[in-house]
Formats: structure tokens, C-alpha cells, sequence
């Protein structure tokens, strides 16, 4: 009969190994992202050394990647070289959880505007994490499902400004219909997405349905050249769009001059689907965001 100390022992062993196989494991697993970081990094690189990204005024080379999906905080950046701003003001629906968004890298610089997100988890954790922002109004949020009847309404009630520098539009379905519909601000510059899997001349968007909830399958958003043709009525060119093909970028007919890249079309700006560049890679947290938001306000004063 095996001892009572001899048993212990031997669970204290299989315990040991256990343990010693899960760091491994966890180990393995770092590298391995580690590896493909590294792999997605340079791939960009490589592809942005094409001709193509070559023109000084295409946008797509220029991007970066802080706190926005991709890497639309670099071509936001170049594209506010250009214009200029005014009175640096932005407006974003569909931030998510507040840590990764084309708005967030923005606050840094000591922009202000509004946040709106349905969901009432992402907005309550902005509440109790942005309270540097918040509660000197650099930075307001609203909980609210968008839709066409409520979205003039959501805008106003916490932006004054006619005139704004940014609308960002990230929804998942309805976001060309919900940016038609607004009428009480004049953006200078809109960012939206587009479905890449819809390439020019395909004029595709989703059907308007004010409780559309996207199905993580093909039928989402809306195709590049449809954007393109119906920015146009409004009084936006098309610029560019990010490296992965993920958003579009526009300009306000008044602003664009010579500026960027033309011809202004979804055959001359399209980027094609590369969703594998969408790296993860160390992600914020809310404790960080707060320290370097306080830093950046006192910066800014």
C-alpha cells in the first residue's frame, strides 16, 4: 500500500508538471502572437513600398494605428495636416468600449465631442473610466440604439456646433442611412465603413431597418463605389481609404483643393478586404486610458 506521504508527493508532482506545462503553453502562445505581430508589421511595410503608395497624396500610407481599429489614427492625423481644423470638434457613434475607436486618439490632442453606443455595458464602464474627461465636458456620452428618427435629436441636444471637424460612422449596417439623415451639423471630414467584400462598380447597401443587428455574415454596411455616388450629393469626395480595407475617408468639396489623391472614385481609392491585417496587439486598459487622458488635459490647458 502506497504511503499517505508518498501519494502527496506524487500529487504535488503531477501538480508541478501541470502548472509547468500551462507556462509553457502560455509562453508558446505569447511568442506565437508575438510572431505574428511581427509578421502583419512587416507585410504593411512591404506592401506600402508598392508604387502604388508611392504618391505623396494617397492617404493609405500614412497610417497608424494608436487607439483606432486599424490604423485610421494616422490617416485622420495627415488628413487635419491638410484641411486644418477649426474648432476641433468630433462626433462618433458606435465607439464600442471606448478603448478603440477613431475618436479616443483625438481626446489626447485636446479635441472634444460626443460619444454615442447602445450598449448600456461599454457606455456605463466609459462613465466610470473617462471621468477626467467627462466631467469637464471635453469628452460626453449617450446610451442609445441610432436610428433615423432619433439621431438629429441624440446630435443637438449635446453639440452646439453647426460646423464640426470629424463624424465618425461605425454601426454595422444602417450607417449610410443614419448619415443622410443628419441635417444639424456640417462635418468637414466623415470616416465610415464600408463592406470591402463589394468591390467597384457594386453599388450595395444594406436595406434600412431601424432594428438592424448584424449577423456577423456578408449582409452588413454598404459597398465603397455606393458611398462614393452617394457622398457626392451631400458635398464629399472620397480620398482614401485604410490599408485593410476597412474604412473610407471624406472630404468636404470645399476643403479638398488639391490636396489628395484623385480621381475622387471607389475604383481609384479602393482597398481590398485584409482582414488578416487586423493585429491584435497589447490592448489599453481603462486605468491607462484615465492616467494618460488626466496628463493630456493638463497638457493641454
Amino acid at each position: 500500500m502506497i504511503s499517505m506521504l508518498k501519494k502527496i508527493r506524487m500529487l504535488r508532482k503531477r501538480i508541478s508538471t501541470k502548472i509547468r506545462n500551462a507556462k509553457h503553453t502560455k509562453f508558446m502562445n505569447r511568442n506565437i502572437e508575438y510572431m505574428r505581430r511581427i509578421s502583419v508589421n512587416m507585410y504593411k511595410d512591404n506592401l506600402k513600398r508598392d508604387e502604388r503608395y508611392q504618391n505623396p497624396k494617397i492617404l493609405s500610407k500614412y497610417g497608424k494605428k494608436l487607439y483606432s481599429q486599424n490604423e485610421e489614427d494616422g490617416i485622420i492625423l495627415e488628413i487635419f495636416k491638410r484641411v486644418g481644423t477649426t474648432n476641433k470638434v468630433f462626433v462618433e457613434f458606435g465607439i464600442g468600449d471606448g478603448l478603440e475607436n477613431n475618436t479616443l486618439a483625438l481626446l489626447f490632442q485636446g479635441w472634444r465631442g460626443l460619444w454615442l453606443e447602445g450598449s448600456s455595458k461599454s457606455v456605463n464602464n466609459i462613465n466610470d473610466h473617462f471621468k477626467s474627461v467627462l466631467d469637464t465636458k471635453q469628452l460626453q456620452i449617450t446610451e442609445a440604439f441610432i436610428t433615423k428618427d432619433n439621431i438629429n435629436d441624440l446630435i443637438s441636444s449635446k453639440i452646439s456646433e453647426t460646423e464640426i471637424d470629424l463624424l465618425s460612422v461605425d454601426i454595422d449596417g444602417n450607417d449610410v442611412h443614419i448619415f443622410n439623415e443628419i441635417s444639424v451639423i456640417n462635418p468637414r471630414v466623415v470616416v465610415i465603413e464600408y463592406n470591402a467584400k463589394f468591390f467597384p462598380p457594386i453599388m450595395f447597401t444594406v436595406d434600412y431597418n431601424p432594428t438592424h443587428m448584424w449577423a456577423g455574415d456578408d449582409y452588413m454596411g454598404v459597398s465603397l463605389k455606393y458611398l462614393e455616388v452617394d457622398f457626392a450629393k451631400k458635398g464629399y469626395k472620397l480620398v482614401g481609404c485604410d490599408i485593410a480595407g476597412v474604412n473610407a475617408f471624406f472630404v468636404r468639396d470645399d476643403l479638398v483643393g488639391d490636396k489628395f489623391l484623385a480621381p475622387y472614385t471607389a475604383e481609384e481609392h479602393y482597398e481590398p478586404v485584409r482582414y488578416h491585417l487586423l493585429a491584435t496587439t497589447p490592448g489599453p486598459t481603462y486605468q491607462a486610458i484615465d492616467k494618460i487622458l488626466t496628463s493630456c488635459v493638463k497638457n493641454n490647458i
